[in-house]
């Protein structure tokens, strides 16, 4: 693993690093940032998953999580959103398919397959990678994201209740399946067997039986792609059904910005760290 940056910061440890995956078969940088602890001590891991044409990059500069993650002890790991390098597959030509668009899926299909295993990567091999060069206890684990990140801590909670304490979102796309915006990557990822996408649909998979205890989700009500993308009144719906209780907070004049996410980012760390 090689350390590309290292500085200090709110009194923790913040770096940047990249390895070769085995899972996306290229080289995948993530950022860690580690809070101040006493020596030998374990802290909790809260992964943050970012959205459509993001890197591990954007909610370092503009997520302002440093000081609510040193307050409240929580370590905190930031991938990135997709394989990237020469040989992996890409549409330049589309920011909602490819490389910052891998939707945190397991593609099935050629040529995404070769590389495009993210829901694995974030699920498998990143912990084991963060379990063994940082001062992580894997018992603690929770998980939130931005948008097309949203999405994915969505699936990857739902799916894995047993391995997150808690999961919240910012403007998550809440079921993918039969939104415009993300309907294409399904199907270039999965294929056109519409019952393949379900299991990385969180609407899909709560109607489906997935369960979880609770859910916290933020979302501004000017955000541009509120009632074609996103649709978190499809997600209120199917935990009203399921008795999963979910906290729908409609933010008043927020847009889909870093400034509508940094606003709320210390509540949302608060909240993971109470049930870490």
């Amino acid at each position: 693993m090689e350390t590309k940056s290292l500085a200090k910061s709110h009194g923790g440890t913040q770096g940047v690093y990249t390895h070769q995956s085995q899972t996306c078969r290229c080289p995948m940088t993530f950022a860690v940032f580690v809070p101040p602890h006493k020596e030998g001590a374990k802290l909790p891991v809260l992964w943050y998953l970012s959205g459509l044409t993001c890197t591990h990059a954007n909610v370092m500069d503009k997520g302002e999580y440093r000081k609510a993650a040193a307050e409240h002890g929580v370590m905190t790991v930031c991938p990135d959103t997709s394989p990237r390098g020469e040989s992996v597959a890409d549409d330049a030509d589309n920011w909602k398919l490819g490389c910052g668009a891998s939707f945190y899926v397991d593609a099935t299909q050629a040529p995404w397959s070769a590389h495009y295993r993210m829901y694995s990567y974030v699920r498998d091999e990143l912990p084991r990678l963060v379990a063994a060069n940082f001062p992580a206890d894997m018992s603690r684990q929770s998980i939130f994201g931005h948008s097309m990140g949203g999405h994915g801590a969505l699936v990857l909670a739902l799916r894995n209740p047993d391995r997150y304490r808690s999961c919240s979102a910012f403007s998550a796309i809440v079921h993918p399946m039969t939104a415009d915006w993300s309907r294409p990557a399904l199907e270039a990822y999965l294929g056109p067997d519409q019952s393949k996408w379900r299991a990385y649909d969180a609407v899909a998979l709560i109607e489906d039986g997935a369960r979880i205890k609770e859910l916290l989700i933020d979302q501004g009500t000017s955000d541009q792609f509120l009632n074609d993308g996103l649709r978190p009144h499809l997600l209120d719906e199917a935990c009203l059904n399921a008795g999963i209780k979910l906290q729908l907070r409609m933010r008043d004049g927020y847009d889909h910005s870093y400034f509508f996410i940094s606003t709320f980012m210390a509540e949302h760390i608060a909240w993971h760290a109470e049930r870490l």
